[in-house]
C-alpha cells in the first residue's frame, strides 16, 4: 500500500496525523525520510486543524482512542492506520475494521518492539518466583535470617502460547537459560529458538500437561477468549505455574481464582485481567501464590520506545516510495 507526495489536479499537500504527545520528536525524522508530507498534530480532545481533511495516514500512540473518530468522519481520505501497540483487539473498532475489510485500509502494527522489554520482563518474573526473591526480601524487611530452598529453571519446560515477536522474545530468553520451550501457533511453521512447534486443541492440550510455566503471548480475538479455562487448569501439573502478558480476556478468570484456591497450579503471575485496573475486591490480591503487575510488561523502557519509533519510520518511508508496508495486520484473524 503506497501514496503520492501531491493530490493530483489542485496541488494539495498531503498530511500524516501524528499525536501531540510526539509530534515534536517525529516530525523532524518524519521530514528526513518523506519530505513530500506534511506532520499535523492532533490531541485526544479539543479542535482539529483543517490540514486533518487533507491526512492520508495515521499514528495511533500509547493510550489514544481518537483515531476511530478522525478515520470514520474528520479523515476520510486515510488510508493507513499505525497503531504503536502490539495488540490491535482495541484497535479494531467498527469504523477501523470496516474499512480494511473493503480494503481503503491498511492496519499495522507495532509487535516486534515489544519482544526484548516483554521477554525481559517475563524472565525476570520466572527468576524472581523460582529463587523466591519476594519471601527474601520480606525476611529482609523483618531481619529474619533464614535459608531458603530455590528452583533452578534450567531443564525446566517453558510453554509458550502464541509465537509472534513477543512470544518469540520470551522463548528466545528462556531457551538462554537452557530450558526446553513449546510454542503453540496456528501453523505447524518452526519458531525461532522454539524446540517444538505445535497446532490446534491437541497441541494446547500437550502444551500445557507438559509446561512447567504457562506463558500467554497469543493476541485476543473472538476464537481465543477464555482459551485458558477450567479444562486447562485441571490439566496443568500441579507444580506449573501460568504467566500473562497478552490480554486478560484470553484467561477466565473465574476459573483460574478456583484453580488457585484448589492448589490445581502453583501460582500465578499476572500482568493483565478481565477488568483493568484489577478491582480491589478481586480475590487475585489476597492469594499468596499469585503475582500483580498493573499491564506493565513492557515498562515502556527507553529502547522499546526507540523500536516503536524506528518502525513507524521505516514504515512512512516505505508508504511514500508506494512499497508494501511492514507488520501488516490481518483483520480477518486479529493480528
Amino acid at each position: 500500500m503506497g501514496t503520492v507526495a501531491w493530490e493530483v489536479g489542485n496541488n494539495v499537500q498531503e498530511a500524516l496525523l501524528i499525536p501531540d504527545s510526539v509530534h515534536e520528536e517525529l516530525s523532524a525524522q518524519i521530514r528526513l525520510v518523506a519530505p513530500q508530507f506534511v506532520c499535523v498534530p492532533y490531541r485526544e480532545e479539543g479542535d482539529l486543524s483543517p490540514k486533518v481533511a487533507d491526512a492520508v495516514a495515521l499514528l495511533r500512540w500509547v493510550g489514544g482512542k481518537r483515531f476511530a473518530s478522525l478515520i470514520e468522519t474528520d479523515a476520510p481520505r486515510i488510508r493507513w492506520l499505525h497503531t504503536a501497540s502490539a495488540g490491535v483487539d482495541h484497535v479494531l473498532m467498527p469504523p477501523v475494521r470496516k474499512r480494511c475489510e473493503v480494503g481503503t485500509l491498511v492496519l499495522t502494527d507495532s509487535g516486534p518492539a515489544f519482544g526484548i522489554a516483554i521477554g525481559e520482563f517475563v524472565l525476570a518474573w520466572m527468576l524472581a518466583v523460582s529463587h523466591r526473591l519476594s519471601e527474601l526480601h520480606d525476611q529482609k524487611q523483618a531481619r529474619r535470617w533464614q535459608s531458603l530452598q530455590h528452583e533452578e529453571l534450567y531443564g525446566q519446560t517453558a510453554g509458550v502460547i502464541g509465537l509472534g515477536p513477543i512470544g518469540q522474545g520470551i522463548a528466545e530468553r528462556c531457551r538462554a537459560m537452557g530450558m526446553r520451550t513449546i510454542g503453540l501457533r496456528r501453523t505447524p511453521t518452526a519458531a525461532p529458538f522454539v524446540d517444538e512447534t505445535v497446532t490446534g486443541p491437541e497441541g494446547l492440550r500437550r502444551l500445557i500437561g507438559e509446561s512447567d510455566w504457562v506463558i500467554i503471548a497469543a493476541a485476543l480475538t473472538g476464537e481465543t477468549r477464555h482459551l485458558i479455562g477450567e479444562d486447562e487448569f485441571i490439566r496443568m501439573k500441579t507444580t506449573a505455574r501460568l504467566v500473562n502478558i497478552a490480554r486478560g480476556g484470553l484467561v477466565d478468570e473465574t476459573a483460574l481464582i478456583t484453580a488457585l484456591q484448589k492448589g490445581e497450579l502453583a501460582g500465578a503471575c499476572l500482568d493483565v485481567f478481565a477488568t483493568e485496573p484489577l478491582p480491589l475486591d478481586s480475590p487475585l490480591w489476597d492469594l499468596p501464590q499469585v503475582h500483580i503487575a498493573p499491564h506493565n510488561s513492557s515498562g515502556w523502557a527507553r529502547g522499546l520506545r526507540e523500536r516503536q519509533r524506528q518502525l513507524f519510520l521505516n514504515n512512512v518511508s516505505r508508504f511514500a516510495a508506494g512499497e508494501p508496508l511492514a507488520g501488516i495486520v490481518d483483520v480477518s484473524l486479529g493480528y
